[in-house]
């Protein structure tokens, strides 16, 4: 009768208690700290959010499994210091769960639709922030987002206590207001000041597509993907032609640009 080999979760756990052995281990993975991992857990988290983007389900499956090698890094790393261990972590997640659904795992009635539940779902982080003394609306926005879907959480967060402009009107209004600025710092040649303008730009429509109800981050993503799938045809179509990017001129590339458009709207 032969045993009943590990589950897989439990054969990765192991995995990396072996990576991580200072005498037997992975030197690289031995000499890793949480600040030197994080880079690569936002990374994986990109590429999560890549695969679906392109809709490529089995590459989904494989970064879903980087991703959870990074929880899995950060649980033994901090186990090995004492701080807490993976069953912690998947505890305090399901605790969280429990907690922020009391109309699925408590008494309290379920409330009609889904914007409704957000509500609720808010009220409950704000009692949890309150708890843990983070008065402050914005205290738990988490710095290391990436920065738009940033802006636009904080901007969220200050809506939900009335500081919000009424509508997108006066959304534009501050829009035009930062373009005027930055023509300005342009024009003095201030290349700090124009950081600061361009900064202030971009939290504005990070705001903007927040009131619209469109993420920044995805809009975003889904831009710089167009732009590479159009850059690509301009290639493509010169190379017919023998020709490389560098060796045609910016009317041409901005006519083949407006071709790759009608194209992806036939």
């Amino acid at each position: 009768m032969t045993d009943t080999p590990p589950a897989p979760l439990d054969r990765l756990r192991a995995i990396m208690v072996r990576l991580r052995d200072p005498v037997t281990g992975c030197p690289w993975d031995v000499e890793q700290t949480f600040q030197t991992i994080a880079p690569y857990t936002l990374e994986e988290a990109y590429e999560v959010a890549d695969a679906i983007e392109r809709g490529d389900f089995d590459e989904l499956k494989s970064e879903l499994g980087d991703l959870l090698f990074q929880v899995v890094f950060h649980a033994r790393m901090a186990e090995e210091q004492g701080l807490f261990d993976f069953d912690a972590v998947a505890g305090a997640i399901v605790d969280k769960l429990e907690r922020r659904h009391p109309h699925v795992f408590g008494d309290e009635a379920a409330k009609a639709d889904a914007a409704s539940q957000k509500a609720r779902w808010e009220d409950i982080k704000a009692a949890e922030r309150t708890a843990k003394s983070q008065h402050g609306v914005l205290d738990d926005v988490p710095v290391g987002l990436p920065a738009l879907a940033r802006a636009a959480k904080l901007t969220k967060r200050a809506a939900r206590v009335g500081f919000d402009w009424p509508s997108t009107a006066e959304v534009f209004a501050k829009l035009d207001e930062e373009v005027a600025e930055l023509k300005v710092e342009i024009a003095a040649g201030s290349s700090e000041r124009m950081k600061d303008e361009v900064g202030d730009l971009l939290f504005v429509v990070a705001n903007l597509a927040r009131k619209l109800g469109v993420e920044p981050e995805d809009a975003l993503r889904g831009s710089n993907a167009k732009f590479v799938r159009r850059f690509a045809f301009i290639e493509t179509e010169l190379a017919k032609e023998g020709r490389t990017p560098d060796q045609s001129d910016l009317a041409e590339m901005d006519a083949l640009w407006n071709a790759a458009k009608v194209a992806e709207r036939a």
